[in-house]
């Protein structure tokens, strides 16, 4: 047998607006975290819209805050930023107020300083080897296409065989 311990609707409060002020969550965290107790669903409700009146979880708070923290932490692009945003059934609305947290000009410098780092990494002899994989890099961080070919060109023109 298993020892599950069992809370009432008001513990389960606290635990969850604990857990949302350490930092922001959105419905889908929530929603798993509502899954490890034992609820009907007029509880899991009535959780859900007390931890939204009392702005606990408010899906547009969380969608800048991880824009912002995605790229100035992990250096992220934007195309990386919106399929974790998407995948968290965020509404195309926040992902576009959340976009508007990145500066442009700071992202643009970010992308020139990515690309530069990693170029000064080149292990290839080929140059049309190396262009690939400083791309490849690139397109994994999530940047856009058109940035990205206009960043590279102007890195490795000097170089180009």
């Amino acid at each position: 047998m298993t020892d599950k311990k069992y809370y009432s609707v008001e513990e389960i409060k606290r635990k969850l607006e604990r857990y949302c002020v350490y930092q922001d969550r959105c419905h889908q965290e929530i929603e798993n975290k509502l899954r490890e107790f034992t609820l009907i669903p007029e509880a899991r409700d009535q959780i859900i819209l007390h931890l939204l009146e009392h702005n606990f979880l408010n899906e547009e708070r969380f969608s800048k805050s991880f824009a912002r923290g995605k790229f100035n932490i992990k250096k992220w692009g934007k195309n990386r930023i919106v399929n974790e945003l998407k995948r968290r059934d965020i509404s195309a609305y926040n992902i576009k107020t959340a976009l508007k947290e990145i500066d442009e000009e700071t992202y643009l410098k970010t992308l020139y300083e990515l690309a530069e780092k990693r170029n000064q990494l080149r292990k290839e002899k080929d140059w049309y080897a190396h262009k690939k994989k400083l791309v490849d890099f690139l397109i994994r961080k999530g940047y856009e296409f058109n940035l990205i070919f206009k960043v590279v060109d102007e890195l490795l023109n000097d170089s180009k065989p």
